[in-house]
């Protein structure tokens, strides 16, 4: 059964619901290989036909076209969908990444800017994307309220902040959500991050579940990817060198539960994360990941399961290598 109405769970405490698994957009339109705008969008319209209602992009992804192309997919389906943008990174004429802007008169100029792309009046959830050094968090926050109070956005949300900017922010405004990246592997939001959240009623979105898809066996070595694909370049270092060897090996855990299970692999790490509580935000550029990343919701880990995968990657992950990449990079 796909995720309905019925299904959905709250995302933080100001009245936002969403479905049990929602859709991150980067993919479709940079990043991760070639890219097909005409499969995008059959994704997304079968996501919505599927139930699910949290769609995630940002202003970045493809400097402006993955909002477009998520606004124009979605334009007919508007009253059923939830659409997330995120904001913060800037990039040059040729899309390198120069800064991240969390300056209150930018804040207004990306709001505005991202309305227009996704052709709507109203964001559901607007977030920013990373916090912006030279700006107090206090005066990102709120001018994003003020969008807010101008009726241009419904809930406030941030990506990979720390707790203490995360009690500040919560300071200044509510925060329905906070996103970072959470999987099998990688589990260090667990020591400090969501108890935070939960103590600050602030929902948790996960990206990066399958760990760019190293969980769900898209590749094992970099050769497996298309020479234009950013996980290839050492961008991302846990999937680079010695650091994907061992990745790998820890990734076997999962695929042996898989295989004895008789599901894909990206079933088991998705369930895994919804019995947690939290809501998983993983990419899919075509209709057939996406109708196996939502077979999760049918899916049920044993005790058995969860020992066997526990007994490899630890109660607290154990994934080799840096997270993120040191320069500024839209990662999620």
């Amino acid at each position: 059964m796909a995720p309905g109405v019925e299904e959905a769970r709250p995302l933080g405490g100001q009245g936002l619901t969403v479905s049990r698994i929602g859709l991150g957009c980067m993919g479709m339109s940079e990043f991760y290989g070639d890219t097909d705008p005409a499969e995008a969008i059959r994704t997304l319209r079968d996501a919505v036909e599927r139930g699910v209602t949290l769609f995630d992009t940002a202003d970045v992804y493809g400097r402006g076209q993955n909002e477009e192309l998520v606004g124009e997919a979605l334009a007919p389906h508007r009253d059923q969908v939830l659409l997330a943008t995120k904001f913060g990174y800037v990039r040059d004429s040729k899309g390198a990444f120069i800064d991240i802007d969390g300056t209150p008169s930018h804040v207004h100029r990306a709001c505005d800017a991202s309305l227009k792309r996704l052709g709507t009046d109203v964001i559901d959830l607007y977030q920013l994307h990373r916090v912006d050094p030279d700006t107090p968090i206090e005066e990102t926050v709120g001018a994003m309220s003020q969008l807010v109070e101008a009726g241009k956005v419904r809930h406030l949300g941030l990506s990979e902040v720390t707790v203490e900017q995360l009690r500040r922010a919560v300071a200044v405004a509510p925060i329905s959500s906070l996103q970072s990246e959470y999987s099998l592997l990688e589990r260090s939001v667990e020591d400090e991050i969501l108890p935070a959240c939960e103590a600050l009623e602030v929902g948790f979105l996960a990206f990066a579940p399958l760990m760019r898809g190293l969980i769900a066996r898209r590749f094992t070595k970099a050769d497996d990817l298309e020479p234009g694909d950013t996980r290839r370049s050492g961008r991302y270092p846990r999937l680079h060198g010695e650091s994907l060897d061992r990745n790998v090996e820890l990734a076997e855990a999962v695929w042996k539960v898989a295989e004895r299970r008789d599901v894909p692999p990206s079933v088991v790490a998705l369930a895994w994360l919804v019995a947690r509580g939290v809501v998983p935000i993983p990419g899919a550029k075509r209709v057939e990941h996406l109708e196996q990343n939502l077979r999760a919701l049918d899916f049920t880990l044993e005790q058995a399961d969860i020992a066997q995968l526990e007994a490899v990657v630890g109660p607290a992950g154990a994934a080799q290598g840096q997270r993120l990449p040191s320069r500024p990079a839209a990662t999620s």
